[in-house]
């Protein structure tokens, strides 16, 4: 399972998550679910350092032109996504899963489509699922997916309580879209290496999954998806240079 491990740890964790909710009537409490988010926070910071870490190499002043690289790549990448309007569009299909959700807990009506859309928003939409999937693919680091997987589990328990069954389907789309991701960036990996392009992947990456932190933290707003494009300037940059 090189490369998609992470993948299938997280849908696994959708349908544990998903059938513990339709099977047990106890809630996890707040305080258990704050620390619980305390926690992938600190493992989150973690997983960004040690990604960035394995892309921050050589003498000093390669290191310092490694770090020049990624900030440009930073600086260009959410240039990029701002004009594509990537972020809008995450929070555009992050108002409609909250919105589906509140309709059908309003109603109390379980409904599968319902459920299965909603959830596969959820679960696919976001930087989190393709920084995941990328790390995954690239290097085998699923350190970053096994985070989203406890995160999914906990979001798959309290979307069964009211979708009912459509969540547990769900978990298809999340093996379909991150399995293909991680598969080509897997596929991609040694033209990366042979043109010593992946350090600054690894390196870019890594930095932006420190800011997931973040977010899950509630500490700030992080426009995060307006960043994705750096993960193609970095390397593209790092051509040009050499």
């Amino acid at each position: 399972m090189g490369g998609v491990t992470g993948t299938v740890l997280n849908a696994a964790a959708i349908l544990l998550g998903a059938t513990a909710g339709l099977t047990l009537s106890r809630e996890i409490s707040a305080v258990n679910q704050g620390r619980l988010k305390t926690g992938m926070a600190v493992f989150v910071v973690y997983a960004g350092l040690s990604a960035a870490w394995s892309g921050f190499n050589g003498t000093f002043g390669q290191v310092l032109g490694q770090m020049g690289v990624v900030a440009v790549a930073l600086i260009f990448g959410n240039m990029v996504g701002k004009l594509l309007r990537l972020q809008k569009a995450a929070n555009h299909l992050g108002r409609h899963a909250r919105d589906q959700f509140a309709r059908v807990s309003q109603a109390g009506v379980t409904s599968f489509g319902g459920g299965f859309v909603t959830c596969a928003i959820v679960f696919c939409v976001g930087p989190i699922s393709l920084l995941g999937a990328l790390l995954d693919g690239f290097a085998g680091d699923f350190k970053l997916l096994a985070v989203k997987s406890l995160m999914d589990g906990l979001a798959a328990m309290a979307f069964a309580r009211v979708f009912g069954w459509g969540v547990l389907v769900s978990a298809v789309p999340v093996l379909a879209w991150q399995g293909s991701v991680s598969l080509a960036a897997r596929a991609l990996q040694p033209v990366l290496l042979d043109h010593a392009l992946l350090d600054s992947v690894f390196a870019t990456s890594g930095l932006l999954v420190c800011c997931l932190s973040l977010i899950i933290l509630e500490v700030k707003k992080v426009r995060l998806a307006d960043y994705v494009p750096s993960l193609a300037v970095a390397p593209l940059l790092t051509w040009w240079l050499h």
